[in-house]
């Protein structure tokens, strides 16, 4: 009997960098991931992302511009649906092996080219994509803080 892959989320579609087990693992007990937007003119702000509340299942994801933490957005997400976002159409992404230069050091990524957008994902970095751009904003992890 074959085990399925974890990565494979379905039909038509490429691995996913993680899966959610990892994504899980490595955020432990919680993370905070520092972003910078840019846009073509420049910085448009920092933004806060913050997994508490953390379980097997999931987490309690707040999220606030820097300039303004009193105004927080939180739901909870699964580790699962963190996962899907990173479950690419494989008749329209291209995977390769990169070395990108970013405010956590010299990062070997997967980067991910698709319709709507770049994707790098930070083989040592399990979750989000440590760099991405999309609809000319590029998002850049400045740096992800254990709990």
């Amino acid at each position: 009997m074959t085990i399925p892959d974890p990565h494979l989320l379905g039909p038509g579609l490429l691995p996913t960098p993680f899966t959610a087990d990892e994504i899980r693992d490595a955020t432990g007990r919680g993370t905070t991931i520092r972003l910078l937007l840019e846009g073509p003119d420049g910085p448009l702000g920092e933004h806060v992302n913050h997994f508490k509340e953390t379980d097997a299942e999931g987490a309690t994801l707040d999220r606030w511009a820097a300039a303004d933490p009193k105004e927080v957005v939180s739901n909870r997400v699964t580790w699962a649906e963190l996962q899907g976002h990173a479950a690419f159409d494989a008749a329209t992404t291209s995977v390769s092996t990169v070395s990108l230069s970013s405010p956590l050091g010299e990062l070997t990524c997967r980067r991910y080219d698709t319709d709507d957008g770049v994707f790098w994902f930070s083989i040592a970095h399990p979750g989000m994509p440590v760099q991405y751009e999309s609809d000319g904003i590029r998002t850049t992890v400045l740096s992800i803080q254990p709990d």
